[in-house]
């Protein structure tokens, strides 16, 4: 089993104001579930990549415990920025 969750295509709107283009790298996300792995057990997979270099990025195959502690420092950063984190 394999099933895409969300993705994020970057867009030159992100940039923070100020910065040119050519100072950032424009970066897209990618998140999916597989089990197709020898011991079956689902894991979410990351994908972080270059925007123009499909492919060549990063993959990390995730078990619950990361990806609950990949959350909780998502939720921490958007509490450090004045956020609302969100539940």
């Amino acid at each position: 089993m394999r099933r895409s969750i969300d993705d994020y295509p970057f867009s030159s709107t992100d940039y923070p104001l100020g910065f040119e283009e050519a100072d950032l790298t424009p970066i897209s996300w990618a998140v999916a579930i597989s089990d197709d792995y020898d011991d079956a057990l689902p894991r979410v997979i990351l994908t972080v990549e270059e925007v123009g270099s499909a492919g060549r990025g990063l993959v990390t195959h995730l078990g619950p415990d990361i990806v609950r502690r990949l959350r909780a420092a998502l939720r921490d950063g958007l509490a450090e920025m004045g956020e609302d984190p969100g539940r």
